[in-house]
């Protein structure tokens, strides 16, 4: 497995290896000692699953003390985080990689980023670990286009939820609702 370091050494990207011939595929999708082993100390507790169509944008969603590991199933994606941790010399800053079925990649991104992905094909199915339950009363999101992040999103209009449309600005957070890395050490 190729793990590699992003912009924000924190979220990392994994290539798992894939074993092709005439019959099909097949690849290891998560083993935990592997994982560990390239700096994801993780416990992960959850399994989510969404299924989206062409230029639906999900995001930018975050939930306090959560951690995702990303992967696709069928289709591609434009997946991007965020860095929200507000005592962060990288605060604001994202990153965003193209992950689909094809090319197996998957995104870790860690308690303190807010997460997002848009549907570059015309159907996508997203399959992701979580290392904290779903906790509404910890959940928050980011408007998907603030200025202040300027997302290269490679749409322009996308089909947004009526919550995602209305979520506020990274500037408008209440910064006591983010975790920082003092707590997260």
């Amino acid at each position: 497995m190729k793990v590699t370091t992003t912009a924000l050494p924190e979220v990392l990207l994994f290539e798992p290896r894939c074993y092709e011939d005439a019959r099909g595929f097949f690849l290891e999708t998560f083993r935990e000692g592997r994982y560990r082993d390239a700096g994801v100390d993780a416990r992960f507790v959850q399994d989510n699953f969404s299924h989206s169509t062409k230029h639906v944008l999900r995001g930018l969603h975050f939930q306090r003390h959560e951690g995702k590991l990303i992967s696709v199933v069928r289709g591609e994606v434009f997946d991007v985080a965020v860095d929200i941790r507000p005592d962060s010399e990288r605060f604001g800053q994202w990153v965003g990689s193209q992950l689909s079925a094809s090319n197996h990649w998957q995104l870790y991104v860690p308690p303190g980023f807010a997460h997002g992905f848009c549907v570059l094909s015309d159907e996508a199915d997203v399959w992701y670990k979580t290392t904290d339950i779903y906790r509404p009363e910890e959940e928050g999101g980011i408007l998907w286009n603030d200025t202040r992040l300027a997302i290269d999103w490679p749409i322009s209009e996308p089909l947004l939820s009526d919550r995602d449309a209305e979520n506020p600005g990274l500037d408008e957070l209440d910064h006591s609702a983010l975790i920082t890395r003092a707590e997260l050490a």
